[in-house]
């Protein structure tokens, strides 16, 4: 029977599709709702009423109109924002491009069948692209940031540096004394043998 291939990092037996699905409905829930909770904002401050179009439209992205620039600084502020989401719920810097573009995607098929047609603005598709973009380099970055900071152990490490130099401390010390312990011993027995050597000489 012949042996079965170790499947490379990575792959689904590392995350799991129910993990990948639960993943990305999770970063699509924070994505709307971050983005309704800054849009409800800026119309409130504005003093514009609030609908579900300004989220899910996309005619309301117009370079022509002062409501239009401010959902475009909006949504790139969202933007910046998931990018945290992605930190704590990816936190992997190779996934990272996956689920951003997966993020954008959603949102086009759901501007798509909110709208009843494809978007044709262009400054919306600019947005989404510059928004793609910078969720996937800012993720990225934070994400290997994250993977690269060094490994933090307990208070043990001092002890277990100790052990081996102290261990050699007390080796030498031993091995010292053991030496000194030699050398006493062999004084002794040269005086010995001079004592019996004079007394031999006196008789």
């Amino acid at each position: 029977m012949p042996a079965r291939r170790r499947p490379p990092a990575g792959s689904r037996t590392e995350l799991p599709p129910l993990k990948i699905l639960r993943k990305i409905f999770l970063l699509q829930a924070a994505y709307y709702v971050c983005a309704a909770v800054l849009i409800l904002f800026t119309t409130v401050v504005y003093g514009a009423p609030f609908s579900l179009d300004l989220i899910f439209g996309w005619d309301s992205l117009r370079g022509d109109t002062t409501i239009g620039w401010m959902l475009g600084l909006v949504w790139m502020l969202n933007c910046f924002i998931s990018v945290i989401f992605l930190l704590l719920f990816v936190s992997r810097s190779k996934l990272i491009p996956d689920f951003a573009l997966t993020i954008h995607f959603l949102h086009l098929i759901a501007t798509t069948l909110y709208t009843h047609s494809l978007p044709t603005n262009l400054l919306w598709w600019g947005l989404q692209f510059a928004s793609a973009a910078m969720m996937t380099f800012l993720g990225m970055w934070a994400c290997q940031r994250r993977e690269l900071e060094p490994i933090k152990f307990g208070g043990h490490g001092g002890s277990t540096q100790a052990g081996p130099s102290q261990a050699s401390d007390d080796g030498q010390q031993e091995s010292t004394f053991g030496r000194g312990r030699g050398r006493e011993r062999s004084m002794q027995e040269y005086e010995m043998d001079d004592m019996k050597h004079t007394g031999e000489h006196a008789v």
